[in-house]
C-alpha cells in the first residue's frame, strides 16, 4: 500500500510539471515520467553495476523530489514543443497510472497515444521512450531521438539517451552527444554532471571528480552531483571517502552543514552495497528498504535486498519484492533466475520451472541457469509432467552440462549432488526391478497359480489348496497334530468305524455309499437298538478359527453312533 502511495506522489508531481510546462512556456524543465532506476543486471550480480540509467535517476531534475532547486535558467532551457492538447495530456496521465501500477505494456500504449496526439511533443516522445527502455524495445533509440529533435534543448532526454549509450559500452558516442549539447547548452550541471558520469565508467576518476565538481559550481545545489561523486569514489574503491559523502548527502553534520538531500534513493542505495560489503547487513537492509519505500519501481534495490532476505532463509518476502521488480524490469534474466530460485524454496515447482525455462531459452550457456535446474528436478518431490525416472534423469543432465559450461577454477558442490542423483537414480531402478521379479497375483483362482497351487506347484505349509476342500498335508490345517489325536472335525460330527466307505460332506470329505443313511447331526436323538448316550461331563468348546483349529475333545461317551 505505502508503495502505491509513494508511486500515486511521483504521478501528480510528473503531471504537475507537465501541466506547467505545457502552460507556462518561462517555467523551468518539466517533471517527466519515472525514469528508469535499476541495473538491467540485478539479481546476484556485482555491485559494480550501479551506473546510471536504469541503475540511478539521470541527473536531472529528480521525479522522487519534485521540489529539488532546478538549475540556473540558463541550464534548464524550456523544449521547444507546442503545449500538449486535452487528449494528448489524457493519455499521458493514464500511460503514468499504468507505469505506477508496474503495467509497462499498457503505459506503451498510452504514452504512443499521446505522441499521435500531439506528435510535436517532446515530452511525449521521451515518455515513451523511458518505457520502451524498460521493456528492451529497441524503438526507445528512435524515440529518445525524436524528443531531442523536437527539444533540442530538452535536458531530460539528452540526458536518458546518454545514459542509453553508456550502457550499451557506446561511452565515445554518448561522450560526443554530451559534448556536443555542453557546447550549445552553455554552463549546463546536467550535462557536465552526466560527462563526469561517462568518465567514472571509463575509469576516468581525475576528470570525473573535477566535472563533476564543476556542476556543483554551477549549482551548489545539484544533488545527482554529489551522488556521482560518491559513486566514483566507491567505483575505485576508495570507500571512507564514499561513505562520507553519502552522509554528507543523507545525514549532514549537524545544524549548520544540514543533510543536502535526506530520501535520495540513489545514496540509500550506494550506502546499502558497501554496508552489504563491510559485514553489517542488518544495516544494509534497511538502506534497501528505505529505497524501495521511495521508488517501488528501482529495481536494484528489490534485486539486493531480495537476494538478503533468501540468505537469511525468509523466501516468501524476497518473493514479493522479486515479483515486483519483474514487473518493472520483465526482461531481466538474472531477476528472473532470482525469482525461480524463490519459488523452488517455496516449493511452487512449477512457477520454478517455468521462470528457468524462460532463462535457458535466452542465456543457454549460463553456469547459474543449469545449476538451478539440476537442485530443481533433484530435490523436488515431482514435477507435473515428468515421472520419477524422466526427473532424475533431467537433473544428472543438468548437472553434468554444468560442470560443462562452468569456470573450471571455481569449487562447488556439484560433484556431491551429481552422485546423489545417480544413487537416486539406482534406487530408482532397484525399484522397478522388484516389481517386475514380483508380479500380482491372477485374478480368478483366488491368488493361487496354475491348477490351484502357487508358483512352484506345491501348496505352503498351513495354507489350503483348492482341490482338498480346504485339507492341508496329513489330512489336517496348519501344524501336524500329535500321533494318536483325533481328527479335527466339528464338535459333534459323528465318527466313521475303521473300513466304513467315504461320506461326503460340505468341507470336501469322501461321500459314503448310496443307501447309506445319514449319520445323524448333533442334536438328533439316536435310534431305539442303541444304548442311550450319557451326557457329556463338560460342555463342548466352540470350534477354534481357521487356520489352525484345536483338535476336538476325546468324547465323554462310551457310545457309538450306528452306521
Amino acid at each position: 500500500m505505502n508503495s502505491r502511495i509513494a508511486l500515486g506522489a511521483i504521478a501528480i508531481a510528473l503531471f504537475r510539471g507537465v501541466v506547467v510546462a505545457c502552460t507556462e512556456s518561462t517555467q523551468p524543465d518539466p517533471a517527466v515520467p519515472p525514469q528508469p532506476s535499476a541495473a538491467l543486471g540485478g539479481f546476484g550480480t556485482s555491485p559494480y553495476m550501479q551506473q546510471m540509467g536504469p541503475t540511478a535517476q539521470p541527473p536531472g531534475q529528480t521525479a522522487q523530489d519534485p521540489n529539488a532547486s532546478a538549475p540556473p535558467s540558463s541550464a534548464s532551457p524550456v523544449p521547444e514543443a507546442p503545449t500538449l492538447s486535452p487528449a494528448g495530456m489524457a493519455a499521458m496521465q493514464q500511460g503514468t497510472g499504468a507505469y505506477v501500477a508496474g503495467e509497462l505494456e499498457a503505459a506503451k500504449q498510452f504514452y504512443r497515444q499521446a505522441t499521435q496526439a500531439d506528435p510535436l511533443s517532446a515530452h511525449a516522445f521521451h515518455a515513451l521512450a523511458v518505457v520502451e527502455e524498460r521493456l528492451r524495445d529497441l524503438n526507445a533509440d528512435s524515440s529518445y531521438q525524436r524528443a531531442i529533435a523536437l527539444a533540442p534543448k530538452f535536458e531530460p532526454a539528452i540526458i536518458a539517451y546518454s545514459l542509453l549509450l553508456i550502457r550499451r559500452s557506446k561511452y565515445a558516442e554518448a561522450e560526443r552527444l554530451l559534448t556536443e549539447k555542453r557546447s550549445a547548452l552553455g554552463r549546463s550541471a546536467a550535462i557536465t554532471a552526466t560527462l563526469a558520469e561517462v568518465k567514472s565508467l571509463q575509469k576516468d576518476t581525475g576528470s570525473a571528480q573535477r566535472l563533476a565538481q564543476e556542476a556543483l559550481k554551477i549549482n551548489p545545489d545539484y544533488r545527482p552531483a554529489m551522488v556521482i561523486i560518491a559513486r566514483d569514489h566507491y567505483r575505485n574503491r576508495r570507500l571512507d571517502l564514499a561513505l562520507y559523502a553519502l552522509t554528507a548527502i543523507l545525514d549532514g553534520f549537524g545544524e549548520e552543514n544540514p543533510a543536502r538531500d535526506k530520501d535520495n534513493p540513489e545514496a540509500f542505495l550506494l550506502r546499502g552495497l558497501i554496508l552489504r560489503e563491510q559485514g553489517q547487513r542488518a544495516a544494509a537492509m534497511d538502506q534497501f528498504r528505505k529505497v524501495v519505500q521511495r521508488r517501488p519501481d528501482f529495481v536494484e534495490a528489490r534485486s539486493q535486498l531480495a537476494a538478503m532476505l533468501l540468505e537469511a532463509g525468509n523466501a516468501q518476502e524476497a518473493l514479493l519484492l522479486l515479483e515486483g521488480a519483474v514487473k518493472y524490469d520483465q526482461h531481466n534474466i538474472p531477476m528472473r533466475l532470482g525469482l525461480g530460485d524463490t519459488y523452488r524454496l517455496l516449493g511452487r515447482y512449477a512457477d520454478a520451472k517455468r521462470e528457468f525455462e524462460w532463462v535457458l531459452a535466452r542465456e543457454p550457456s549460463s553456469p547459474q541457469i543449469h545449476y538451478n535446474l539440476g537442485l530443481l528436478y533433484l530435490f523436488a518431490p515431482s514435477i507435473p509432467g515428468m515421472t520419477p525416472k524422466e526427473q532424475i534423469a533431467a537433473a544428472i543432465r543438468e548437472l553434468k552440462r554444468f560442470q560443462e559450461v562452468r569456470r573450471k577454477a571455481d569449487r562447488d558442490d556439484s560433484e556431491e549432488l551429481l552422485q546423489r542423483a545417480k544413487l537416486k537414480e539406482g534406487e530408482l531402478a532397484a525399484a522397478a526391478a522388484a516389481e517386475v521379479a514380483a508380479p500380482l497375483p491372477a485374478v480368478g483362482d483366488g491368488g493361487m497359480g496354475e491348477g490351484g497351487v502357487g508358483e512352484a506347484g506345491v501348496v505352503a505349509p498351513g495354507v489350503s489348496a483348492a482341490s482338498d476342500g480346504g485339507i492341508a498335508e496329513a489330512g489336517v490345517i496348519g501344524t501336524p497334530m500329535p500321533p494318536g489325536a483325533p481328527s479335527a472335525l466339528p464338535s459333534g460330527s459323528a465318527m466313521p468305524p475303521p473300513g466304513a466307505p467315504p461320506e461326503s460332506s460340505p468341507g470336501g470329505l469322501p461321500s459314503a455309499p448310496p443307501g447309506t443313511p445319514p449319520a445323524p447331526g448333533p442334536s438328533a436323538a439316536p435310534p431305539p437298538s442303541a444304548p442311550p448316550t450319557a451326557p457329556s461331563s463338560a460342555p463342548e468348546p466352540p470350534p477354534a478359527p481357521p487356520p489352525a483349529p484345536t483338535p476336538a475333545p476325546t468324547p465323554t461317551s462310551t457310545s457309538r453312533a450306528p452306521f
